[in-house]
């Protein structure tokens, strides 16, 4: 989620946005160890490492952590040069600015992580860490084992690479309707989208049900927000190897 530097600068409170523009000019300013003098320049706080005079640029509203049902209908970013609908609408009266852990299609629901804490997204969002997703999708006609064979052998090949092992089963909704539940460790581009088509069953409908061991509670309408708990949090760093965090710790 890209905001100018400048306005980065100003919203953490190092200084005004001309005062933070006056230290770009003044090369003071660096993004993950490269000296940035132009001002046009963006950089997504969730996941740059940003200083000043060799100091770390600190989020002066503290760490937050939320998880958000998103709905159908928004992108996954805080603007849009073609003034499509975003989340935006949804964090702006959050106490602290936030960034989504990685995105959702426009046309697909569930579970996205919110956090203005940049490490813990970067290594969430790394594929070295293998963070399991699982997604609820309704498709075309009714799976058979031949094709829960090619969503979790392996043997699926996707933009020229086969993809990683998956789980897939199928959901006891009734005959007529087709309902799969599959758990992936990647993150490709349209990925489940892509596996179904793949193996003859496409995607009608799409939502994310679980993330990193997190489950999307009941109660959480869509286009609603909760707050993580500490044992929710702590769910997330344990995954990642990250230190225990007090959750109200400020950055």
């Amino acid at each position: 989620m890209s905001e100018r530097l400048q306005k980065v600068l100003a919203a953490c409170g190092v200084a005004s946005r001309r005062g933070a523009e006056n230290l770009i000019r003044q090369r003071r300013v660096k993004v993950d160890g490269e000296i940035v003098c132009d001002l046009g320049r963006k950089v997504d706080m969730a996941s740059s490492t940003i200083t000043v005079d060799e100091i770390p640029v600190k989020n002066l509203q503290g760490l937050r952590y939320y998880m958000f049902h998103k709905p159908k209908g928004y992108l996954t970013t805080l603007s849009d040069p073609q003034n499509r609908p975003t989340v935006l609408r949804f964090l702006e009266k959050l106490p602290a600015r936030v960034y989504p852990v990685g995105r959702l299609d426009m046309d697909v629901s569930g579970l996205l992580i919110l956090t203005n804490d940049g490490e813990l997204a970067k290594r969430l969002m790394h594929p070295s860490y293998m963070i399991p997703k699982v997604y609820r999708a309704r498709v075309e006609g009714v799976p058979d084992e031949g094709a829960l064979k090619l969503l979790t052998d392996g043997s699926l090949i996707i933009g020229g690479k086969p993809i990683s092992p998956a789980k897939a089963r199928v959901l006891p909704t009734g005959p007529d309707k087709g309902w799969l539940e599959l758990t992936l460790t990647e993150g490709r581009h349209r990925q489940v989208k892509r596996m179904c088509a793949a193996c003859g069953h496409p995607v009608i409908e799409l939502k994310r049900v679980c993330y990193c061991d997190l489950k999307l509670p009941s109660h959480l309408l869509a286009g609603q927000i909760s707050e993580l708990t500490s044992a929710q949090l702590q769910t997330l760093l344990k995954k990642v190897g990250l230190a225990t965090k007090d959750k109200d710790t400020v950055a």
